[in-house]
């Protein structure tokens, strides 16, 4: 099932040329890999066409979840979460529900918002509340886990349909939960009341914010650091409305600086699938929308280096990564997971730079000069 590969690849760090070690190995061949969530030992993987999948590091082993194997009733999902009882799938019908100790599945469907509001977007856990936040095409929920109850919002502000879509959902330190939308981010504190409308903050093109760019702004994923914030934005432009979702990954520097990196920084495409973070390096799927055949193409991977915002394209020919239709990735803390429509593939950096979190050989607050006896060393 997997393919094993021994490649080398250049990094530019700072002043220095470093060649590291790289390994690659291919699963899933031919499958298209949605959502990637760690779970201790295990990884957890939503595709579309084949189920649910989860592999052992320990044991090399992949277990499937699907129509075929008749443990699970559908095939097609978007989106993964994790917590110690539980994993939830979100597909086009309905969210699923495993219960790890019955090693079984359950489905669930939202009366609110009609068919379109079973359209589960984006799923995020938060382990210190022990509460599953669902991301819907029409709705917000939030399900006590404990309790097992479903609580809904509606989002909308401006009248604007689209901030209701919530696409992606992520936590930021202690306190706040960001959810993107269509068009536009709303955060709130959960430390305060949440149907005060106090707790919540609405960021968007408007006012200062993305740097006032394009028509709307559609938030796919996000990545938080201590001082900054990542968006990856979408692009869906047409030839009558060039300028509508212009893309980009955008740096915030959660006070007033915004930095936009597109195809005039080096980015194959503006269309932004994807965000993962080793060390000092963004790595970031891409594609490109074609106005005038109103499609997705893909267009790669690439990382960018943090501390100059260079943008390095990733040669996937190196990788075996057979398409250039990156969906998905996560990183956790050991290899890098990269799901395409074409299976998955982790990458084994062997060097310093892939470190963050747990065991740091680089601390990402020194200086240059720092970093520089470090990696010689």
């Amino acid at each position: 099932m997997a393919r094993k590969f021994q490649i080398t690849v250049f990094i530019l760090f700072s002043s220095l040329s470093i060649f590291p070690q790289v390994e690659s190995q291919l699963y899933l061949e031919n499958t298209v890999i949605e959502s990637i969530k760690g779970d201790g030992n295990l990884i957890w993987v939503a595709t579309y066409g084949q189920g649910i999948f989860h592999y052992s590091k320990k044991e090399n082993k992949w277990v499937n979840y699907s129509t075929k194997k008749e443990n699970l009733e559908n095939d097609l999902f978007y989106n993964l979460a994790v917590s110690k009882d539980y994993v939830w799938a979100g597909s086009g019908d309905g969210l699923f529900t495993f219960d790890k100790k019955k090693e079984q599945w359950r489905k669930r469907k939202f009366a609110l918002g009609g068919e379109m509001g079973n359209w589960i977007r984006s799923l995020c856990y938060d382990p210190s509340e022990n509460v599953l936040w669902i991301g819907r095409f029409k709705n917000l929920t939030r399900l006590d886990v404990a309790k097992q109850k479903f609580t809904d919002y509606d989002l909308t502000t401006n009248k604007d349909s689209k901030t209701n879509n919530i696409i992606s959902i992520r936590l930021d330190g202690d306190s706040l939960i960001w959810f993107g939308s269509e068009s536009g981010v709303h955060i709130y504190n959960k430390n305060k009341d949440i149907n005060d409308k106090n707790s919540w903050d609405f960021l968007t093109n408007k006012n200062g914010g993305f740097d006032d760019e394009g028509y709307a702004v559609s938030i796919h994923d996000m990545l938080f650091e201590d001082k900054n914030i990542w968006f990856a934005t979408d692009e869906f432009v047409t030839q009558q409305q060039p300028k509508f979702n212009l893309g980009g990954i955008y740096e915030f520097d959660r006070k007033f600086k915004w930095n936009r990196i597109s195809k005039e920084d080096g980015m194959p495409g503006n269309g932004i699938y994807c965000l993962a973070r080793t060390g000092n390096y963004i790595w970031s799927g891409v594609y490109s929308f074609d106005r005038k055949n109103k499609k997705e193409y893909g267009k790669g991977l690439v990382y960018i280096d943090r501390l100059n915002n260079k943008v390095h394209v990733v040669d996937l020919n190196d990788l075996n990564i057979n398409t250039s239709l990156i969906l998905s990735l996560y990183f956790d803390g050991e290899d890098l997971w990269i799901g395409s429509d074409k299976g998955i593939v982790s990458l084994k950096l062997y060097n310093s730079l892939a470190t963050w979190g747990g065991k740091k050989i680089i601390k990402q607050d020194e200086n240059s000069k720092k970093r520089k006896k470090k990696l010689s060393q």
